[in-house]
């Protein structure tokens, strides 16, 4: 053993080689994506590893091996599982044979995500184990202790971390990797009685899934991790219930004599019933604090019904916690003083000296790409009914001003197919779709097969920057290279795209402008489905040759390159155009916008 100071999701990925895991995929996506990246860094030549182009692809690529008695996990954010649980809800029924961990980041907040959806609910409705960290230290041994649930058990089982736990840091033990199990598959056994889903296997399993939880909910009672933290003192009928980071935020305002009884929850699903009813006797209230749904508050409500127990449960339904977004220390200290009629926690005062933070809107970096494809296409189309349908990555930001060229976002890959609906609805709009090369593989090709053969009249747009940028600049199947490092064939986009049956595809850099305005007037006219690939890479893995500057006395200070471009890297002082020579990446764009010629010096790669 030896002292890390970790990330949450380094520790989880360490608790999982720890384990002896054999398996493991997903796909990126923040909270989440540093557990695969970890394990693809620290792993032994026997372990495989690999981003797969979704979280459903990553979800059967676990199952298949966990089949063949694997240790397997797969990793998402909570989003991602929505695009997983297609095979998951099957795979529920159908079991593992060696150990299977779900690892899904919730993120509260959001932080960095459409939705605040709970996997705690998600492991309730899909009738799975479920387990909840409250640190980095407890995610490490927590791991381990899923894999061996999920294989005694035979089935998938859920790790949910939520961001804080997923990027808090803390110095833990951990094993040396001379001390990692070393799992030994077995192969896949044929056995069409167990790996065949039926209707008459669904039945039968069923059966045995309800039975198994139920006594799950009484060996989860006894878990270590779902504990009581102390009887309650005199004249004190209040207890408190909470789980994962939230446990830590209630430990850390609880001071002083006037103490409650706390129950910490680890395995939210299914729920240490008879711990639960321990806890509340002798209670006359309860302060659920949880994220992000009334998970425990509704299994409590639940418990004094059918026990019979005369206790008022509060929480997020009864206004006492704050029903959505994200808990914090000092939420939660207020939220228990109200409780327990006591004087808040006192937390340290702000520095009347520190200076006010800037106000920092997410923006496309100076440079980037997408930016010049954005303009091109809204220059081209000036004049005309337009949809543009974005989707999830970088180019989201597509939609702040002056672009203004993102009009409709859901989930990865929607726009594809959002563009299709309002085609059929509005005829006469010229409907585009913006889609990354990364989410193209992910999720775009079924929408562009559903336009091609739905006879929809729409523009694709893919924005190819040769990585995954918004989630950390990882590889997908246009990048040549996989996880394991080994360097692949390309898939190219526009064989795809002629391989479905488009006739008009067009690659162009976004960065020659006029080009690119000329490719688009010429493309948006054609019937049917047709596609622009704009390519050049994104400003992280291209390496500037020459920067752009402004010739102050060329510049007429008509401020067109900073109204019609919105580059951070320009900027206006003293009535002239200034470039911030520390941001650009000579990109041009600015040069070929400028009307006077007075921006110079850039060099496109």
């Amino acid at each position: 053993m030896h002292t890390e100071f970790l990330m949450g999701n380094e520790a989880i990925a360490l608790g999982a080689l720890a384990a002896g895991v054999n398996v493991v995929a997903g796909y990126p996506g923040t909270p989440s994506t540093e557990v695969l990246e970890t394990v693809a860094k620290r792993r032994t030549d026997d372990v495989y590893v690999e981003w797969s182009i979704n979280e459903k692809a990553a979800m059967e690529v676990a199952a298949g091996a966990a089949y063949a008695g694997a240790r397997a996990m797969v990793t998402m954010k909570q989003v991602g599982l929505n695009v997983a649980s297609d095979p998951l809800m099957s795979l529920e029924y159908i079991g593992v044979k060696g150990g299977m961990v779900v690892m899904v980041a919730d993120d509260p907040g959001p932080i960095s995500s459409q939705t605040e959806q709970d996997t705690r609910t998600f492991a309730q409705f899909s009738k799975l184990p479920c387990f909840d960290p409250s640190s980095v230290a407890e995610a490490y041994e927590m791991v381990r202790e899923a894999f061996e649930l999920s294989e005694r058990l035979g089935t998938p089982v859920f790790f949910r971390a939520t961001t804080r736990v997923d990027h808090g840091y803390e110095s833990i033990q951990v094993a040396d990797p001379a001390e990692w199990r070393h799992n030994s598959p077995e192969g896949f056994v044929k056995d069409p009685s167990r790996w065949v889903i039926f209707p008459r296997l669904s039945v039968v399993n069923h059966a045995k899934i309800e039975a198994r939880n139920a006594q799950l909910s009484q060996d989860f009672s006894s878990y270590e991790r779902n504990f009581i933290t102390s009887e309650v003192g005199e004249g004190v009928r209040r207890g408190v219930a909470t789980h994962g980071i939230n446990y830590a935020y209630v430990s850390e305002n609880l001071s002083g004599a006037c103490q409650p009884r706390v129950l910490r929850v680890a395995t939210p699903f299914p729920f240490p019933e008879q711990l639960a009813v321990e806890f509340l006797k002798g209670l006359e209230e309860v302060l659920c604090v949880e994220e992000l749904d009334p998970f425990i508050e509704r299994q409590l409500t639940y418990v004094c019904g059918k026990y019979g127990l005369d206790v008022r449960i509060r929480g997020k339904l009864t206004g006492d916690i704050a029903p959505s977004g994200e808990n914090t220390v000092e939420s939660v200290g207020a939220a228990l003083a109200t409780f327990m009629g006591t004087e808040p926690v006192a937390t340290p005062a702000p520095d009347p000296e520190a200076p006010t933070l800037p106000i920092r809107p997410p923006v496309l970096c100076a440079g980037c790409p997408h930016r010049a494809s954005f303009y091109a296409v809204k220059c081209a189309m000036k004049g005309k009914k337009t949809i543009f349908c974005g989707d999830i990555g970088c180019y989201t930001l597509g939609n702040a001003a002056p672009l203004d060229m993102v009009d409709t976002c859901l989930c990865m890959g929607a726009g594809v197919n959002i563009a299709q609906g309002v085609f059929h609805t509005e005829p006469d709009t010229a409907c585009f779709a913006f889609v990354g090369d990364s989410t193209f593989f992910a999720s775009g090709i079924t929408g562009t097969i559903n336009a091609f053969y739905n006879q929809a009249n729409m523009t694709l747009v893919v924005l190819d920057n040769s990585t995954t940028a918004m989630t950390g600049h990882q590889p997908h199947p246009g990048t040549g290279r996989t996880m394991m490092g080994e360097v692949v064939a390309k898939v190219n986009i526009e064989a795809v795209l002629r391989g479905i049956g488009l006739t008009v595809v067009e690659t162009v850099d976004p960065l020659d402008h006029k080009l690119a305005v000329e490719t688009v007037r010429r493309v948006a006219a054609e019937p049917g489905v047709k596609a622009i690939i704009f390519k050049s890479p994104c400003v992280v893995l291209a390496k500037p040759q020459a920067k752009s500057h402004v010739d102050a006395s060329a510049c007429i200070g008509c401020r067109r390159c900073i109204k019609e471009l919105g580059c951070p890297g320009l900027t206006f002082v003293d009535g002239k155009a200034v470039i911030d020579q520390t941001q650009c990446t000579g990109c041009t764009l600015c040069e070929q916008v400028c009307p006077v010629g007075a921006i110079s010096g850039g060099e496109r790669l």
